[in-house]
């Protein structure tokens, strides 16, 4: 049976992606980090095109949960939810951290040292993450996290071992990747609950009315 999957993330820009099973037909990329109601539903059908696919061919949904700040990230998982049940696709949720671990991890050839991920959380804070490296499968292997710190506190906690830093941008081709693998080990999740860490810094707009209508029709 042929898989096709539609890839969500919002926690940062806003990145979707679609692969035919392990193989990735189309990505789709807008770093503005504050225009995701307004880029998503856009996103969505660019990269829908662009692997000259229609949505009912969609089986699979994957989003981001983040961490992430809670519009953005509320945003995108909203937009999972209702593309996967307009189509009646499976649901999935990914730490959007493991997609910045995968893509540091996969890329090295030399160092055994664990990988510490940090990404903005704004109010002068770090998410992070420590992986050990990859599963036979190539899942990340998370050791400690997530969590959110000030970098002070967050250079403390490690001091007293050693370990790579990467700040690389959440990519939903990597986020998909780090699904596939999941897959192949059996801990897939169909969790998709956002992983906000704190308090919000707002409250989520009304948005994607129209885009779930267009979906569903």
């Amino acid at each position: 049976m042929t898989n096709y999957t539609l890839v969500i993330d919002t926690s940062a820009g806003t990145t979707v992606a679609v692969f035919e099973n392990d193989q990735l037909l189309a990505e789709v990329n807008h770093d503005e980090s504050m225009k995701h109601a307004e880029q998503i539903g856009v996103a969505i059908t660019q990269v829908l095109a662009q692997a000259k696919i229609i949505p009912s061919q969609i089986t699979q949904v994957v989003v981001g949960r983040g961490p992430a700040p809670f519009t953005g990230l509320r945003i995108g998982i909203a937009a999972a939810k209702m593309f996967a049940t307009g189509v009646s696709a499976k649901l999935f949720g990914v730490c959007s951290l493991d997609a910045i671990a995968w893509a540091d991890i996969s890329s090295r050839s030399e160092s055994n040292l664990p990988v510490l991920v940090t990404a903005d959380a704004r109010r002068s804070e770090h998410y992070w993450a420590l992986y050990s490296g990859l599963s036979k499968s190539g899942a990340p292997i998370l050791v400690d996290g997530p969590g959110v710190m000030k970098p002070a506190a967050l250079e403390e906690r490690f001091a007293a071992q050693d370990y790579m830093i990467t700040n690389k941008k959440i990519s939903a081709a990597d986020l998909g990747k780090v699904f596939i693998a999941q897959q192949k080990d059996g801990t897939e999740s169909t969790v998709v609950d956002a992983l906000y860490l704190r308090d919000p810094d707002a409250v989520a707009p009304k948005v994607l009315r129209d885009f779930g209508k267009k979906v569903s029709g």
